[in-house]
Parts: C-alpha cells; structure tokens; sequence
C-alpha cells in the first residue's frame, strides 16, 4: 500500500506543476468577500478571448451526488462585462444560465458578478460576517469550450478571517488562498470553506487527514473527535486495501442544519454545535462521517457509467443509486461497529431502524429499487405528503437489500465469502474512467457468491414487493423480537388501556392541528381523511393546540370516533373505527440459544464490536458460574 502511495505522490509532484506551466487557464476568477456580512461575494472572471467575436458564459443547474435542479443562476446579480481596457461590453442572457458577451475587438473578457448565498445546504453557498462556505457548482460561471481547464482561483478573505481550507490543488506561487484547477470537475468537485477556522491533523499509513472545524466548536472536543474520524479512516482503509488520494480534508461546518456530501479527495458536513454532547447525535455524525467517507472509493471512483463525466446542464439517469447510497448506507453503521465506535446493541439497532423505516412505507409495495434510482430527480429531493405512500428511498431500502446480499453470500459461500468481497473486486475492475453498468456489478457479486445471482437480483432490485429477512437474520443469530414480549417500563404499563390507531399524523401549525399524512390502507385513509385537514372536534369536543397526542390515546380499538375537520373553509363530520396499529416488531436481537457457530458469525461481522460482545458475555458467564459455585447449597 505505501509503495502504491508514494508512486501516486510521485505522479501528481511531476504532472500538477506541468499544467500550470504548458497551459494559459480558461478563466482566472477572483473572489472577494468583504460584503460577506451582506451574504453577498463578488466574482471577477477573467477570460481569453483572442481571435473570437464573443463568449458564451454559463453556470451548472446540479451538483454530483445531489440528484436535483438546483438553478444556481438564480442567485447572480448585477453581471457586467468589459475589455481588458475597461471598456464596457454588450452581455446578452441566452436562458436561464448562460450569457452571451460580444467581444469583437477584445483579446480579454473581464466578466463581474455578485452572487448571494444564504442556503445552509452541503450543494449551495453559505456567506455571512462569520465564514463562508462555497461550492464550485454554485459559484462558478464557466466559458463556453473552455471546460477543459485549467481555471486559475484566488481568494480575498476580510481581515478577521483566519484561514481558507479546500482540496483544490495550489497553485505553484504558494500563495495560502491561490489554486489552479485542472478541469471543470476538480473546480466543482472541491468545496471551499473560510472563516476563523480550527483544523486538526492525522495521519493514517503516512497520508495526511484533516478535520476542520468553521463556526462555534466550544462544544465539541475537537482532538477527541479527529482521533474518533482517524479510527473510521483505518478501518474503511483496511476494508478497500488501497488509499486512492494523496491527502483528505473533513470540512465540518457547525451550524444548525445537517447534511453531507462527498468529493474526491474531501467531504463537506453540516452539523450542530449541540450534536458533540449528545451521545447518540454524536454516534449519528459519525455514522454521517463514515457514509461520506466511504464514498471516497464508492461513488467517486467506482461509479455507475452514467456518473461520470458528467453534463451540468441536465439531468444525468441511472438504475444504481442503490449501489451508490444503498450499500454505502448499509456500510457506514456496519464499519463504525467493526472500528468499536457503536457497540454490537448500538449496531443492531441502528439496522432495525433501516428495516423498520422501510416496512412502514407503504410505497415498497409500488416501485422497486432500479425505478427509485431513475426517479431520484422527481421524487427523493422532492418529496410532499404522499412521497410515503408513493416512493421508497434508495438509501434505505439500498441499505436493506445490501444486508440481505452479504448474508446471502456468506450463507451461500459457508462464510467464505461476502459483499466486502464484491465491493472490492468491483473496485479493482471498474474504477476510474471506465465506471460499471448494473450488468457488470451483478455478475461480479454472481461470480464472488459461485453462483448465479441474477434471479436474486431481479426480484431485489427491480421488482417491488416484501422482503424476506430470516434467513439472513438467522445466518447472524439473531431474530426480531416477539412484539408479545414485554421488559422493563413496558411491563409496568400492561393494565393500561390500549390506543386505537388511525394511521394517520398531524401537527399543530398556526394555532391549528392539521393532519400532515395518511398512509394508504388504514382507517384514516378508508374513511376519507384528507392531508391538510383541520381537525377541529373529535367525539363533539373542542381540539385545541397541543391537545392531539393526549385525545387520540383515549380511545381503545374498536371505537367509532366522530372527527370534525375543516377543509377549505368548509366542516364536515367523519367517522372512523379504529383498530389494532399492527404489531409487527423490526428490532432485532441476538436468539439466546443461538449456536456456537451463530454467535461466532456475528462475532465476526461486526469485527470490534462483535468480539467485544463475546468477551462480555462470555465474562458475564463467568461471574455468574462463580456467584453459584460460593452460593451454599440449600437443604
């Protein structure tokens, strides 16, 4: 691995000073944040326009790894052009993200725009008097022909701000906020953040790592954090084989929002400054770390065909954002447990929340996973009150269906093989220029398991329908837990009476509660409830803000409720009979008298955490042989 790392340093210290000195760049763009206050940043781009009689400016509508329109031209104002000379030029807007500048006398294009970024979101811009936070994708106009690069980039930050942080490459002046871009998508694939930065370093098998922070840390334990982010990095390392990068930045923005997205050779976070001190919000940002991370080599490198290069200017389509982000999201929980930052417990109930998200969404039943992917553009980005009865997410039931893979697998393979398995073989293949098509990646999981998959894959992934989980949970000794079983509080609450379930939610909102979704095939929806809904009476008595949760547990299965609603403007009385919500349970745990072979299985699944939990159990044992053996026996 090191010999590989050093000749990949090698290449990029022999080729990246050779762009700077063979190639004029296509722009050389000059940003200014003195207004930042303002939300406001200035651009200056500055293009050769020798020999031609205009340029044609544009901007992206998307950026990679967020499938939506984004129209970021929406947030430019006041663009102006001029010669080298200072002399006005004639713009003309063409559509919605391209401008036209007419430069028949001019050797230089100097085009001027302010953009406004106040959207806290990992594929916007975000500018206050605080820091800045900039995506290529948002920022960036680019001239017509010139994608290939190189784009020069310099920053001018306001006094008071301490640093700029980017994996954009530097450009060989040295200058501290200086870069050189090699093409369109290094300029768009490397965020950039700025402000008064705090940034820890690591290194993992002699590859520099940094995790920096922008916005208030006070919170957080920084060091204890970048060693808990250096254990993730270790273990996806040992999982891929190879580090593909010659360094990598976290860029963790701490505000109050959330969100990430990958990049090459970084990844760019949103997080909240309370997420530290809470335990279990903290497991979730490592989780949160561990997925962008892994994209390093899942997305970024070994990607679908279709992803890459990529056309800014549409939609881009394919059948795998299950691959992308469902194996990716099965795997981020998964390797946090096998690097002992969520204990066997903490893992086993971060999966039964996958499954159970997923069998409480009655549009399962609607669309299988190929389709989820091609609709991602219309659908996962923008969802609304039906998305749950009319979609499925390929995060989650791609996160499923990759559980279900590697413990069919293993299962089929006695253990001997698995997805880890798949993952990399796929990797050594497909990565780089090439990407895979859906054909390509089922015949290298047919070809690890030694048998054909592709009846398997069919009814996974491009056929809608329930998912059988026992066998795989079997495999892995474990089981869902009997829904019958009562522990703990639950048993102290048996004599209550039980609630009736509608299959319905509502929320207070300006002073009225409102029914926010109906799933399909409950009683609300049999009765005709409707999504925005007010619910004004229930049973001829008054609802009053705040009073919804308390009213609906009053009335057992069985009851006929009278629910009065206003719906646009005009009240009607519905009756509804509840019943039993079903009881079916999602939260898996390990069966008690699972083999020795089970136990071991698991063990060795879930790495660190696994052993972890046989060494407790086995101590606990232990305690409990000696406890009985000085216990005096009893006549």
């Amino acid at each position: 691995m090191r010999s590989d790392t050093f000749f990949l340093l090698l290449s990029i210290l022999i080729l990246v000073p050779g762009v700077a000195g063979s190639e004029e760049p296509a722009a050389r763009y000059l940003i200014e944040l003195d207004e930042a206050a303002s939300h406001r940043m200035h651009i200056e781009a500055r293009v050769p326009a020798e020999g031609i009689d205009s340029v044609t400016m544009w901007m992206a509508v998307w950026t990679p790894g967020s499938y939506k329109i984004r129209e970021y031209s929406k947030n430019i104002e006041a663009l102006t052009a001029r010669d080298s000379a200072g002399r006005a030029l004639p713009v003309e807007k063409l559509t919605k993200n391209r401008w036209r500048i007419s430069c028949p006398y001019s050797d230089e294009v100097v085009v001027q725009y302010q953009a406004y970024g106040r959207t806290q979101s990992v594929r916007n811009c975000f500018i206050d008097s605080d820091g800045a936070m900039l995506n290529g994708a948002a920022t960036f106009l680019i001239p017509e022909g010139g994608e290939e690069g190189p784009f020069d980039v310099r920053i001018v930050l306001p006094e008071d701000w301490t640093g700029c942080e980017t994996s954009l490459p530097r450009h060989p002046d040295g200058a501290s906020t200086h870069y050189l871009a090699t093409d369109i998508d290094n300029l768009f694939d490397n965020p950039i953040v700025a402000g008064n930065l705090l940034v820890e370093t690591f290194e993992v098998d002699e590859i520099p790592h940094w995790l920096v922070f922008q916005g208030d840390r006070s919170l957080w334990d920084c060091p204890k954090t970048a060693d808990d982010v250096r254990r993730i990095v270790e273990e996806q390392v040992r999982f891929w084989g190879v580090i593909p990068y010659r360094g990598y930045r976290f860029l963790n923005v701490i505000a109050e929002s959330g969100g990430g997205l990958e990049h090459l050779e970084s990844t760019l976070m949103l997080t909240s400054r309370w997420s530290y001190r809470d335990r279990k919000k903290y497991r979730g940002w490592l989780g949160l770390v561990s997925h962008e991370f892994f994209h390093t080599w899942n997305v970024k490198r070994l990607r679908p065909r279709a992803l890459g290069p990529f056309d800014y200017n549409r939609e881009v389509y394919t059948d795998d954002l299950w691959i992308v982000e469902g194996i990716t999201s099965f795997y981020d929980d998964l390797l946090l447990a096998r690097a002992g930052l969520l204990d066997r417990k903490q893992y086993l109930e971060k999966l039964s929340k996958q499954i159970e998200s997923l069998q409480e969404t009655p549009g399962r039943l609607l669309h299988p996973l190929s389709t989820t992917s091609r609709d991602a553009w219309i659908k996962h980005y923008l969802p609304d009150e039906n998305s749950v009865n009319s979609t499925i997410s390929y995060y989650t039931k791609g996160a499923v269906v990759g559980f279900l893979l590697d413990t069919h697998i293993r299962s089929l393979s006695g253990g001997t093989h698995s997805l880890d398995e798949v993952m990399r073989l796929a990797y050594h293949r497909y990565s780089g220029e090439r990407g895979y098509e859906s054909v390509e990646f089922r015949s290298t999981a047919s070809e690890v398991a030694g048998t054909d998959l592709s009846d398997w894959f069919q009814f996974h992934v491009d056929e809608a329908g329930e998912l059988d989980y026992s066998a795989a949970l079997a495999w892995l000794g474990l089981r869902f837990k009997d829904p019958t079983e009562k522990e703990g509080e639950e048993k102290e609450e048996e004599d209550e009476v039980q609630e009736g379930w509608m299959g319905l939610e509502a929320s207070d909102r300006g002073g009225r509660v409102v029914i926010t979704s109906v799933r399909v095939g409950t009683p609300a929806f049999d009765s005709g409830l409707n999504v925005d809904d007010e619910v004004v009476a229930i049973d001829g008595y008054r609802l009053l803000p705040g009073q919804w949760e308390a009213r609906r547990k009053q009335h057992p299965p069985g009851s006929v409720v009278n629910v009065m609603v206003s719906r646009r403007g005009g009240l009607r009385e519905i009756k509804i009979e509840l019943i039993v919500k079903p009881q079916e349970s999602w939260k898996i745990e390990v069966i008690e008298d699972a083999s020795e072979e089970q136990r071991m299985r698991l063990a060795a699944w879930l790495g660190r955490a696994g052993q972890e939990a046989l060494e407790e159990e086995a101590k606990k044992k232990a305690e409990e042989k000696t406890e009985k053996e000085s216990s005096p026996e009893e006549d």
